[in-house]
């Protein structure tokens, strides 16, 4: 286990476009601001070789990918999109079936994230090198795209707009590693991707603080139990005083009344 002394000067997250790692960063830098968290962001197709070649400690990837010696976690499944001109005659309907775009040139750029078995519609006389080159031939209005949504985002033009379309494949995404070397660090990326609070992280560098706070919570409740007891024995013996003693010949307030009233029978 890694102790203080050991802890890493900074975590390495890679990430692929699309992905926007930007809230489990922030959650990061409050529980560990004494770690740095460097993004890095790479293509898809580099991902994997990059984490073999410990060139970042986690990333967050798409599947389908080579999983030789990685670890991975799904996080989430992409809507998939088909990007269009906005004078199109998709762009008036809220979804579309991919087999009704069977007669549509469709461009499937190298970088492309959907496993597809087969592309759909008629193929481009190229297949660009990337997802941004094909989006600039969309809007050239020679073809269209298919793509995972965040990827029609990132891209955006203000002559685009995309639709959902069914039929296709679907982008997951994915939190990977080197399978040898789940680290403390990587443990406590785990637990803020899957939603784990401070004290149900299973980070294993975050124990020694949990326990100390455990442990200060078991003392608190013995505290204040110790500061309530004179005040719930003070109220014993004026019941005490006010019977006079064990005896029980006056009770509560009353009792105390008769103690005061009984000066004017004795002076008779």
């Amino acid at each position: 286990m890694t102790g203080p002394a050991e802890t890493p000067s900074s975590f390495r997250l890679a990430y692929v476009p699309g992905v926007t790692p930007t809230k489990w960063v922030r959650v990061w830098n409050e529980r560990l601001p004494d770690v740095p968290l460097t993004l890095v962001p790479v293509d898809p197709a580099d991902g994997p070789a990059l984490l073999r070649d410990r060139g970042a400690d986690a990333g967050l990837l798409r599947l389908p990918m080579d999983r030789d010696g990685l670890s991975a976690i799904p996080l989430y499944t992409e809507t998939t999109v088909v990007v269009v001109p906005k004078d199109h005659v998709v762009a008036a309907v809220e979804e579309v079936a991919v087999e009704e775009l069977a007669d549509e040139v469709f461009f499937h750029p190298l970088d492309d994230t959907l496993d597809w078995e087969q592309p759909p519609g008629r193929p481009a006389f190229e297949r660009p090198a990337t997802t941004a080159d094909a989006i600039e031939l969309v809007a050239a209005n020679v073809g269209l795209l298919v793509v995972p949504q965040s990827l029609a985002r990132l891209h955006h033009r203000k002559d685009l707009t995309y639709r959902p379309v069914t039929g296709t494949p679907e982008s997951r995404v994915a939190l990977s590693w080197l399978e040898d070397e789940t680290t403390d660090l990587v443990e406590e990326f785990i637990g803020i991707v899957r939603g784990r609070t401070v004290n149900s992280s299973r980070g294993r560098r975050a124990q020694p603080a949990d326990q100390e706070k455990k442990a200060k919570d078991a003392r608190k409740p013995a505290a204040k139990a110790g500061a309530r007891t004179p005040a719930r024995s003070g109220g014993k013996p004026a019941g005490g005083r006010t019977s006079g003693g064990k005896g029980r010949g006056g009770s509560g307030a009353g009792g105390a009344k008769g103690t005061r009233q009984g000066k004017p029978r004795r002076s008779r």
